[in-house]
This record gives structure tokens, C-alpha cells and sequence, in this order.
């Protein structure tokens, strides 16, 4: 099994490069990029100097060559994509993930900031879910047919269909203060003047805007885990080790939680790879509702705003974190089912 992993580690590589270079393509082919819009920013001023109309000269206003090189110099668009992706790489080794074109600071800065945002409601979110997804399956799955799991389905189903920043949108509208109640805060991971609150009323500020957003994160996940937990246990009460504890008169109690249990616990495990890459670097639309300022929002406004290095900064977390998630799904996999070997 050793020698299974180290093979996955090391696939790690390839996979990374692969993903990478990829996306760097892309990114560097598509139109409007930085220096387009830097074109046409200064396109406009010259227009505007120029005493006319803005829009209707700045397609007329042509740009020094001079400057217009010196601007493909400092997007290192003067060089062959292969060759930029080279230099990303070779800075990416030094952990050096270039300047942000809209912050005008080092990414890693930018990125730091917003982190412990990010794993704030990740975290909360992942251990909610977890804690309440596994027993509630459990608890449908040896009620099946019950009128509980009926209603609890319907709860389910309703919370699997509806996306977590739409849920995160009617919320907001419901209870943000907007047309009917007043109970939370419109978004935002703390009140503006949280650093002059007590330590207490600090406590109830970050609950008070932790909710929402963190209701917004269970919807998808909560339903998923629990349909899965349900299946599962479902699906080992029938297999013939189970029959055979029934049949040898052990108590319900101890053949579910002790025999079957510990097998349906496997496919909850193929969920962590993702949930990993979910808790450091959030959740994109998510934060964007709730205007919360870690690295879902950031990477969001990156990619409008054709901001490449924070966009490739947030690929490579986001890669590297996925497929050591991946391999820690492996590991829990080994780790609940001791038959499972790797070869």
C-alpha cells in the first residue's frame, strides 16, 4: 500500500502540470485581457484630452509604439505562452506568485488576508454538515418508510435541488432587513466596528454574521451526505453478514452502529478530496452573495476584472489542494475498510 500512495504522490506532479498549463493557456488566448484593457483605458484618456467624445474618439486615438511595447513587456506578452508559463512555474517554485494588476501587491499578501476567512466558514460548515448528516442518514435509514423519513426526504430533496447562494439570496431577502425582517446583517464577515465591541459583543457580532452564510454552505452538502449515509447503511443492512448477526440475536443497536456502520461510512469518505479544496479556499458564489471578503469573492472579482496572477495563485492552491484531497480520500478509504488494499 506504501508504494500505491508514493505513486499517487508523485502523480501529483503530472496531474498539476497538466491542469496548469491548461488553464494558463486558456487564459492567456482569451480576448479582453489586462493589456486590452489597459489599451483601452488609455485610448480613452487620450480621447478625453483630446476634447472630444470619449466613446466615439477612442477608436480613432492610436497608441505610441513605444508604449505599447512597454506594456507587453510588463504583461510579459513579448514572449511565447510556453515561455511564460516556464517563468509562473519557476517563480511558483520560489513560492513567488507575481504582483496582483488590480492591488498592486504581492499575491501572497492579498491571499493571506482573506485565508482565514475562507477556512472560517469551511471549517464551521464541514463539521455542521458532518455532525448532523451522518446520524440523520442513520436515523433514516433504520426509520425507512416512517412517516420521519418521508418528511425528512422532502426536507432533503427540497435542500438538494435549491443551490446554496440562491438559498443564500431568499435568505437574505427574508430576514436581512430588507422588505420583511430585520434578524441579520446584509452580508459581510463582521460589522465595521467590531474592533472597538467587548470581547463578547465581538462573539455575538461574527455569530451574527456567520448564520446565513453558513446555512447558504449546508444546503447542497447537507443533503447530499445525508441521502448518501442513508443509501449506504441501507445497502450494507442487506448484505449477508448483517442477516447473520440479526440471525445470531445481537441487538439492532449493536449490529447497525458496530457491523454496518463502519462500511457506509466509505462513500462519505470519496466527499473529502473536495470538501479539503471547499474549507481553504471557499466558495465562490457563496461569498459573493454574502459580499464576504475571502478567497471565493477575491478569485471571483480576479477573474472579472482579468486579474492572471491572483487567478493562477487561487488555481494552484486550488489544484495542489484537490489532489492531496483526493489522496486523504484514499487514505480514509484504508483507514475504514481494512479489506481495501491498493496495488
Amino acid at each position: 500500500m506504501a508504494s500505491y500512495f508514493l505513486r499517487r504522490f508523485l502523480l501529483v506532479i503530472p496531474t498539476f502540470f497538466g491542469i496548469t498549463i491548461l488553464v494558463f493557456c486558456i487564459l492567456q488566448i482569451v480576448p479582453g485581457g489586462p493589456l486590452e484593457q489597459e489599451i483601452m483605458k488609455l485610448k480613452m484618456g487620450l480621447a478625453g484630452e483630446a476634447g472630444g467624445g470619449v466613446g466615439s474618439m477612442a477608436g480613432e486615438v492610436s497608441i505610441p509604439e513605444e508604449a505599447l511595447a512597454e506594456m507587453k513587456r510588463f504583461y510579459q506578452l513579448d514572449k511565447p505562452i510556453l515561455v511564460r508559463y516556464g517563468i509562473w512555474v519557476w517563480n511558483l517554485l520560489h513560492l513567488d506568485l507575481g504582483h496582483s494588476y488590480t492591488f498592486a501587491e504581492p499575491v501572497w499578501d492579498v491571499i493571506k488576508e482573506r485565508f482565514p476567512v475562507s477556512i472560517y466558514f469551511g471549517l464551521i460548515g464541514f463539521l455542521i454538515s458532518y455532525t448532523i448528516c451522518i446520524p440523520l442518514g442513520v436515523m433514516k435509514a433504520v426509520k425507512a418508510g416512517s412517516k420521519f423519513d418521508v418528511m425528512s426526504s422532502v426536507a432533503v430533496f427540497i435542500g438538494y435541488s435549491t443551490p446554496g447562494w440562491l438559498a443564500g439570496l431568499v435568505l437574505l431577502v427574508l430576514l436581512g432587513g430588507g422588505s420583511f425582517f430585520d434578524v441579520f446583517p446584509l452580508g459581510e464577515f463582521r460589522s465595521p466596528n467590531w474592533y472597538d465591541l467587548s470581547w463578547w459583543d465581538q462573539v455575538l457580532d461574527q455569530l451574527h454574521h456567520t448564520v446565513l452564510p453558513i446555512v447558504a454552505y449546508l444546503v447542497g452538502s447537507f443533503a447530499v451526505l445525508t441521502i448518501v449515509m442513508k443509501n449506504s447503511l441501507m445497502e450494507n443492512v442487506g448484505q449477508d453478514y448483517v442477516r447473520t448477526a440479526f440471525a445470531k440475536g445481537l441487538p439492532e443497536r449493536r449490529v447497525i452502529f458496530v457491523h454496518a456502520l463502519r462500511n457506509s461510512l466509505i462513500p462519505i469518505a470519496t466527499g473529502i478530496g473536495h470538501v479539503v479544496s471547499l474549507v481553504f479556499a471557499g466558495s465562490m458564489l457563496i461569498e459573493r452573495t454574502f459580499n464576504i471578503n475571502g478567497m471565493g469573492l477575491l478569485t471571483y472579482n480576479a477573474i472579472i476584472q482579468r486579474d492572471y496572477p491572483i487567478t493562477l495563485g487561487f488555481l494552484a492552491i486550488g489544484a495542489v489542494l484537490g489532489l492531496i484531497g483526493n489522496i486523504l480520500s484514499d487514505i480514509c478509504y484504508a483507514l475504514i475498510d481494512p479489506r481495501i488494499r491498493f496495488k
